[in-house]
């Protein structure tokens, strides 16, 4: 006889796919906390996206607390509140003088392309690859991609957002 497995606990490097694999109701609660995640219902976002984006990614995602979205997780879950969270209290960073409308050489406006159900990964790839030092290029988004982010940085370039509005958030990349 199989026995159940035991799901996990609720932390900020918890996968959103993994998360919504054990705990399904957890993707309205997700929606409650922040309009945003309402991309999480876009197929290709949730195949892809769902895969890699920890918790503390998509706090910033939706421009919320850390403590916050994952306290409502864990009570959503049945789970007792976590007291781990340290880094929640963080502040941001002060704005760099390169993350300037001014400074930029190339952009490229993804909203469309994610409400229609695509994803910018590809083409914002190939636009940083075509990047120079120190040119600026810049990203909007209805959201922050902190994967997306996480990825450029890996790769060798500097990234920082600017929430303009509730829903337009424009990030800033520059090669290292």
């Amino acid at each position: 006889m199989p026995t159940e497995t035991a799901k996990p606990s609720i932390t900020p490097d918890t996968k959103v796919g993994e998360l919504l694999r054990h705990f399904p109701a957890l993707e309205d609660v997700l929606i409650d906390i922040s309009p945003t995640y309402r991309a999480l219902k876009n197929p290709v976002l949730r195949k892809t996206v769902a895969k890699i984006a920890n918790l503390r990614q998509v706090a910033k995602v939706g421009n919320v607390p850390l403590a916050t979205l994952i306290g409502k997780l864990r009570a959503g879950a049945g789970q007792a509140p976590s007291t781990d969270l340290a880094e929640a209290g963080a502040t941001p960073a002060a704005r760099p003088s390169w993350a300037e409308p001014r400074a930029v050489h190339a952009s490229f406006d993804a909203r469309a392309l994610i409400e229609a159900g695509g994803h910018p990964l590809e083409q914002v790839m190939r636009d940083l690859d075509a990047l120079a030092a120190e040119q600026v290029y810049a990203l909007v988004t209805g959201f922050q991609p902190e994967p997306l982010i996480d990825l450029a940085r890996h790769k060798g370039f500097e990234a920082f957002s600017v929430w303009d509005g509730a829903d337009v958030v424009c990030t800033y990349f520059r090669r290292r």
